[in-house]
């Protein structure tokens, strides 16, 4: 392969020595004033350059050809214009300013802009389409920096998750328009809850590290933070059909009014997801839909959201021990007909923003999420006692255990306020004061459905509720951040406080189960510096304090005298960005210190479950590269990398005896220096991508992560090995016979069918003296394929 590569570069070396063209020009408002810091790029291509300080641009190292060139500005309409190319050429544009307001600044106070001293990536609709061809949201995100991607039935349909920079999903703050996603307990964010989510989406905006202060979950890897769908001037309706691998089936039609009396819009989105899955019988059945109706005014904007995603979903997600995986990679633990996951989540969202004078925009939003929902599973010979069923005599014996079938329910609310006013009283300062208000509240309760043995009707089929208990949790947070230019710096500072009030159904000192609650404050302040060398380039350097509280079972698995320590970080990040005509690149370095970074330790709560502990010292630290290179007008090569370090200066593993006899008995082994859990060193990414005619391509998506540890004790018995996989994307675009556009797209997933695994876990166990370690993994498909037919009207 490494040759293959080398030779492909040789013979492209001719090419690179031809004759390049150059397009210049001046962007200015209608009455001829420059326009600095406008934007300006050809579509179809990632680079672009921004206009200088009197409004002028190049556009450099251009073929011959047909071109669309846009250029865009805050508060003024965006323009294209088309351009024959057969030498250098002038191209100037005059904007015209915008009479309404852009739905960009709902979502303006949480995110970082272009030359913030934050480590980020944008990602626009025309870039997430080119892979939305029925896998999960991760999947999508995979070729950006420092994510690795995982899926528990093996190919991106169904249960799948990511991590940024080591950290899993439980430390990715994530918000759809500035409202929090992740869920208040557990603090995860679960995508298959709202299949197809990308259809809707307009942009997404990665923060890595601490990032800019935002709503909801405290950001300890990265942050997600999601525009849905913006305004749309032309109706426009659009059929998305895929047939893949595994049985796998997705239907989405999407439709929209367009600007309607130049005031109103409506869009809505339909979409059907299904799937057997790689692993057996680890199956999907994915429905989703998402409306939006919205008001532009001269000075106001109104929109209102309803979105919904319900998900049955086969379980996969104690994936396969190490001595099962060497002969069967689909192998499924669970045999149970109806062992499945059933979720169904309901989202309302309104937002309104006022501008209110030239200098002043507000903000503010109301929202409410329905949860509700139930796993079923299967258990043999479970004591009917623990369950809280009486024995049963039968033919005179009495039957203390039973086979049953049991279902763990959830059922919540999320509801909140969050708001931001945006003063911007000249172009060298920009203060933004922001924050929320949610509170949520949380049934769980757990019941018997069926039991071979019970003492009711004798049918064995009961529904007898064994376990029922609530929470309760408010998160209160306000924020204020200031810009201020000076000759080519910029500084930006970003104060926060946090207040969280959890109340739960726990243990009370004297090991009493019983309400329990409490009460955290946080300060999260943030500075940086950028240095802007010219229009094209910058330096930064920032630094930010980040705090985040345990999650459910860490209050649950504890007392109040036990309970483990908020988790505290200070993230330094330093980078250089630049962007020219043909290449565009940043590099970043980060360091991030904790103090009391919750992980597991081995010991165990009173249901044989993992419980975390504080760890005191621990770092993160690394380099980053992100780039695109436009190597011809065909022919373009965007790369990632990241190398880092990631250690636990002193770690304390707990292995408890199972054996009754040994009464607790302890095995406690101290390591020191040791590499955090599925951390890896090493991870990169390369995307190829040739334009074989001006509407057909062909791409070549390489992934490489490192090997990592799937406990803390870097133990190379308890590793995911190295993976280097590779996919092919072959798409084909073209007006006819009066459609817009009919796209046929094909992604080979893994296409040298590499035996890998992206994700796993472990656990020791000792009994009667001797012990042992199980690994379990979740093996990732092998060549698998995705067709979609694309049709816009």
């Amino acid at each position: 392969m490494k040759n293959l590569l080398f030779a492909a570069l040789v013979a492209m070396l001719p090419f690179l020595a031809l004759a390049q063209n150059s397009v210049t020009g001046k962007v200015t408002d209608n009455n001829l004033n420059a326009l600095p810091g406008a934007t300006i790029k050809i579509k179809g291509q990632r680079t672009a350059v921004v206009s200088d300080a009197n409004g002028d641009y190049t556009l450099g190292n251009l073929a011959n050809g047909n071109y669309y060139v846009s250029v865009s500005y805050v508060g003024y309409k965006t323009q294209d214009k088309s351009l024959v190319l057969t030498g250098n050429a002038t191209l100037n544009f005059a904007l015209t300013q915008q009479n309404f307001l852009a739905d960009e600044v709902v979502v303006s106070a949480t995110r970082a802009s272009k030359n913030s001293a934050t480590t980020f990536r944008n990602l626009d609709k025309a870039e997430l389409a080119k892979n939305n061809l029925g896998q999960d949201l991760p999947y999508l995100l995979n070729q950006t920096p420092s994510i690795v991607v995982s899926s528990d039935a093996g190919a991106g349909v169904g249960y799948t998750g990511m991590r940024i920079r080591g950290s899993d999903a439980t430390r990715i703050n994530v918000t759809l328009n500035g409202i929090p996603l992740n869920d208040a307990e557990s603090q995860g964010s679960f995508f298959i809850n709202l299949p197809d989510l990308a259809s809707s989406v307009d942009n997404i905006q990665i923060q890595r590290g601490v990032g800019t202060s935002t709503n909801g979950a405290g950001a300890f890897g990265g942050s997600l933070n999601i525009q849905t769908t913006t305004r749309r001037d032309s109706a426009y309706a659009e059929l998305k059909n895929t047939y893949g691998s595994y049985n796998t089936w997705k239907n989405t039609v999407s439709v929209g009014s367009g600007l309607i009396t130049n005031k109103f819009t409506f869009d809505g989105r339909l979409s059907r997801i299904k799937s057997d899955g790689y692993v057996d019988r680890a199956s999907s059945n994915l429905k989703s839909f998402f409306v939006s109706g919205a008001y532009y005014g001269k000075k106001d904007i109104l929109r209102a959201n309803v979105f919904s995603g319900t998900e049955k979903t086969y379980q996969a997600w104690n994936g396969i021990d190490e001595e099962t995986l060497k002969t069967d990679r689909t192998h499924n633990d669970f045999t149970y007909d109806n062992q499945t996951d059933n979720y169904q989540q309901d989202h309302y969202q309104l937002f309104y923003t006022r501008n209110i004078t030239n200098q002043l925009v507000a903000n503010a939003a109301l929202h409410y999420t329905y949860g509700r929902g139930y796993y079923e599973e299967f258990k043999d010979d479970q004591s009917l006692a623990k369950y809280g069923i009486p024995a049963v005599v039968i033919g005179g014996v009495t039957q203390n255990t039973s086979d049953l079938v049991r279902r763990l329910w959830l059922d919540n609310d999320f509801y909140g306020v969050t708001y931001s006013l945006n003063y911007t009283p000249s172009n060298k300062l920009n203060f933004v004061l922001g924050g929320a208000y949610n509170e949520y509240k949380g049934k769980h309760f757990d019941e018997v459905v069926w039991a071979q043995f019970a003492n009711y009707d004798g049918s064995g089929s009961i529904r007898h509720r064994y376990d029922d208990n609530d929470a309760f949790k408010t998160d209160f947070n306000i924020f204020g951040r200031a810009n201020y230019q000076v000759d080519q710096f910029n500084f930006f500072a970003d104060l926060q406080y946090r207040r969280v009030y959890y109340s739960y159904f726990g243990i009370d000192p004297n090991g009493t189960p019983a309400q329990q609650n409490a009460t955290l404050n946080f300060f999260n302040p943030k500075a940086g510096i950028t240095y802007n060398i010219n229009e094209k380039s910058n330096v930064y350097a920032s630094i930010a304090v980040g705090n985040k509280e345990p999650n459910r079972n860490d209050f649950t698995d504890s007392d109040i005298n036990s309970r483990p320590k908020p988790e505290n970080l200070k993230d330094i990040e330093a980078g250089y960005r630049t962007q020219f005509s043909n290449l565009s690149f940043g590099v970043n370095g980060f360091a991030i210190f904790y103090r009391d970074q919750l992980i597991n330790t081995g010991k165990l709560n009173d249901v044989g479950g993992q419980t975390r502990q504080n760890v005191p010292d621990s770092y993160r630290a690394g380099i980053e590269f992100d780039g695109k290179w436009q190597i011809l007008k065909q022919l373009s090569w965007a790369a990632t990398a990241t190398l880092s370090r990631n250690k636990i200066k002193n770690f304390e593993e707990y292995i408890y005896d199972e054996d009754p006899a040994a009464f607790t008995a302890t095995v406690v082994n101290n390591y020191k220096n040791t590499t955090i859990a599925f951390s890896p060193s090493i991870i990169a990414s390369s995307e190829i991508n040739y334009n074989v005619l001006p509407n057909a391509s062909i791409a070549l998506l390489s992934k490489y992560v490192g090997k990592q540890y799937l406990d803390n004790t870097s133990a190379d018995s308890r590793t995911l090995s190295s993976f280097f996989v590779n996919d092919i994307r072959l798409a084909y675009n073209t007006p006819l016979a009066g459609i817009k556009n009919v796209g046929l797209s094909l992604l080979i997933n893994n296409v040298f069918s590499k035996l890998y695994e992206s994700n796993g876990g472990t656990y020791p166990y000792l009994y009667g003296g001797n012990l042992d370690r199980f690994n379990y993994y979740y093996p990732q498909a092998t060549r698998n394929f995705l067709l979609s037919l694309n049709v816009k009207f």
